[in-house]
């Protein structure tokens, strides 16, 4: 979470600018943040790996670290969106 200050105010994302009242980040802001995440890990690992390949000033531990660092943010995600389809397949057979 980023806070900043401009013109002397203080800016805060989690406060809505109307009424200053706290806005509690729902479950869709934070699914796709953490898309958001998975894909620039994804992205750094790709490049990292292409710059080792190219010669660049790139170790291979550095590159491996990356590359899991990556690999376990989709896995997260993909555990995250399956445990969301079996909670919405459950709230769909509850009787109402």
């Amino acid at each position: 979470m980023k806070i900043g200050i401009t013109n002397g105010i203080i800016s805060n994302p989690l406060l809505n600018e109307t009424n200053n009242k706290p806005v509690k980040p729902g479950f869709d802001n934070l699914l796709t943040g953490f898309i958001k995440e998975v894909n620039s890990s994804q992205l750094e690992a790709g490049k990292l790996v292409t710059e080792f390949i190219n010669g660049g000033d790139v170790q291979l531990h550095e590159v491996m670290i990356a590359g899991e660092k990556a690999k376990t943010n989709l896995e997260l995600l993909m555990e995250i969106r399956n445990k969301s389809i079996d909670m919405y397949k459950e709230l769909i057979r509850m009787p109402i």
